[in-house]
């Protein structure tokens, strides 16, 4: 009997603020398949928005994980970005025989055999509602932090390195939720 498959891909990994957020998702074959389907970067908000209530009804099972910004300045974003795909992996063990990452590292120590697809989150259905449940949920976080911070319009740009966040450090410096390990945010010279 083929394994179910659970497809992981994480949303965050450049931005200068915010949690890198990490989802995993395992669909059911026998249930009809969700139209529409794409990497998430390729998809307007909204777009993104319908499609996320649609995969966590059908999906067998799903896991989203985030991976704070005090984890991420510790042990850096890429180690941040594995242990996230571990514990993302973990929600979902119990019903996925295989997990099929996007992209061409594998985490070490995973619950299950695992495999590397370069370009997934364009390829592969799981991967691509990973891709959407990981955006989207990231998206609400930024949203949210703007509300406690408005200075850096983390709802428009949530957390890139856009010249209007880039002014925002220059006046106002970092905030609680900024990646301290980041240039240019490590980068005093800005403040």
């Amino acid at each position: 009997m083929t394994p179910l498959v659970a497809g992981v891909d994480e949303a965050g990994r450049g931005p200068l603020a915010g949690p890198v957020v990490v989802a995993a998702v395992v669909f059911d074959p026998a249930r009809p398949r969700i139209n529409g389907l794409d990497d998430s970067k390729r998809l307007a908000p909204a777009r993104r928005e319908f499609l996320y209530e649609r995969i966590v009804e059908r999906a067998l099972a799903y896991s989203v994980v985030f991976v704070e910004v005090e984890e991420i300045d510790r042990i850096n974003i890429f180690q941040a970005t594995m242990v996230g795909m571990q514990r993302a992996i973990a929600g979902v063990v119990h019903v996925a025989g295989l997990a099929r990452i996007d992209g061409n590292a594998l985490p070490r120590g995973l619950p299950c055999p695992a495999e590397a697809l370069v370009g997934g989150d364009a390829r592969d259905r799981s991967i691509m509602a990973a891709s959407i449940l990981a955006k989207v949920s990231r998206d609400r976080v930024m949203t949210a932090l703007h509300a406690e911070h408005p200075l850096y319009g983390f709802d428009a740009h949530k957390g890139y390195s856009t010249p209007y966040h880039l002014n925002a450090l220059r006046a106002h410096g970092p905030c609680a939720h900024h990646r301290r390990s980041f240039a240019p945010v490590a980068q005093g010279a800005l403040f």
